[in-house]
């Protein structure tokens, strides 16, 4: 397969799915008419309603899902091929593994599938179980594992093979708060190497802070695209985030705010506090797990 650096990661146009329903007498479609691009090296956020053809859209884009019309070029070439599928990592909404194996056993049979040398699997599995904060629980049956253990190792799972593009279907969903510090740390690296990433969501406020673009999916059709500055709603509610000021500070904030003609709807402390917490006590003895 020739190099296709200069191709997008991403080129859908056209692209249409249904599933056969009432006895495969009639089908219905659930994406319609799909036209999007992503630049290499950039981030998509894929965000719409459950029900709104996420899902469906990363398994045509995974190659997970070969029955399509339209035109789908994943790195330059079809995701039909073997070959680029190995150059996708792919966190679905639920694990694609056995139960009844290991951990360790779970994520060398996934490295090995996307194609890691056999030289570096021993030491790549060792350091993406460790990266996730699973090193601990590396002989564990994944039936045993809770919610927020099992999308840490779906992501080890994912990013073992250091993809080219990362197609995450709902990864917070579930997230446990040391989750939330690996995500935000293995999504940092990808991009720094250069890797496109594809985040889907139900909820915007998961994964805006990870993309440089975003597309509103709803009944299978793109109804708006643009920057998250370009989405927000002139004169709707938006979040601003805010460090290093104390109570007295704040207060004068929110009375600027007022005297604009706007107004404070809540004042909670920031979800990264728990994130930053996780990180200073992470390899600590008794660290949490």
């Amino acid at each position: 397969m020739h190099a296709t650096h200069h191709a997008p990661a991403l080129h859908l146009h056209g692209v249409r799915q249904s599933y056969p329903i009432r006895m495969g007498l009639s089908r219905k479609e659930i994406l319609h008419g799909i036209d999007l691009e992503l630049a290499r090296g950039t981030s998509l956020g894929l965000v719409g309603p459950n029900g709104s053809g996420k899902s469906t859209l990363l398994r045509v884009i995974a190659g997970v899902e070969v029955q399509r019309h339209g035109k789908v070029e994943v790195l330059g070439h079809s995701p039909d091929s073997a070959e680029v599928r190995r150059r996708i990592g792919w966190l679905a909404e639920d694990l694609p593994f056995p139960r009844e194996l290991r951990a360790v056993d779970a994520l060398r049979l996934s490295a090995t599938l996307y194609g890691v040398p056999q030289s570096e699997l021993a030491g790549r599995v060792d350091a993406y179980l460790e990266r996730v904060g699973l090193a601990h629980a590396r002989k564990l049956a994944l039936a045993k594992f809770s919610r927020g253990m099992a999308r840490r190792f779906g992501l080890a799972a994912a990013l073992i093979h250091e993809p080219e593009l990362v197609l995450l279907d709902e990864p917070t969903a579930g997230l446990d708060a040391p989750g939330f510090a690996v995500l935000e740390d293995l999504l940092g690296e990808a991009k720094a190497r250069g890797a496109s990433l594809i985040v889907a969501s139900h909820l915007l406020t998961d994964i805006q802070a990870h993309c440089d673009r975003l597309v509103v999916l709803v009944d299978g059709q793109i109804a708006l695209s643009g920057t998250p500055r370009d989405l927000a709603p002139e004169g709707g509610a938006v979040e601003l985030e805010l460090q290093g000021l104390g109570a007295r500070a704040l207060d004068e904030i929110e009375g600027e705010v007022r005297a604009r003609g706007g107004s404070v709807l809540a004042r909670f402390v920031s979800a990264r506090n728990l994130v930053e917490l996780y990180r200073r006590f992470r390899g600590k003895p008794g660290a949490p797990r």
